[in-house]
């Protein structure tokens, strides 16, 4: 999948990945720093119902947001973690475990905890305007 024009086909390919994603709760994206992780979770979080201003938790490393149904999604950012004890510390596995929809920026840090059923986004920076999408489930 390629993602050109953000602002045009944004809503379109979160429509595709969530049909693709089929019943994943768990989201990896793996992906450079500024290919876009932050701005498609902010799209995939409008379009499953956050009622929340969706931002990065790079230094918070957990937001969670509250949805139209009284349910709550989590978002992750892994990028500044020292290492897989912090994840554990934060007891990252009972987010995991919730049922609600967990986004893990820069999953690769944590990957011993990981679940192994998930949805996994690659983002490559094509151009400096668009974004090769790779899809995995597992």
């Amino acid at each position: 999948m390629i993602l050109t024009s953000i602002e045009e086909t944004l809503a379109d390919t979160i429509h595709q990945l969530l049909h693709k994603a089929g019943s994943h709760r768990i989201f990896l994206l793996e992906g450079p720093i500024g290919a876009g992780k932050t701005t498609l979770i902010k799209g995939l979080c409008n379009a499953l119902g956050v009622m929340d201003v969706v931002h990065s938790p790079t230094f918070a490393l957990i937001n969670e947001y509250k949805t139209i149904d009284n349910g709550c999604m989590y978002h992750f950012d892994c990028y500044r973690m020292h290492g897989i004890s912090d994840a554990i510390a934060l007891d990252f596995e009972s987010y995991f475990s919730s049922g609600y929809y967990c986004f893990i920026e820069w999953p690769s840090k944590i990957e011993p905890i990981l679940p192994e059923h998930h949805f996994l986004i690659r983002l490559e920076i094509a151009t400096p305007n668009s974004r090769n999408l790779i899809c995995s489930s597992y």
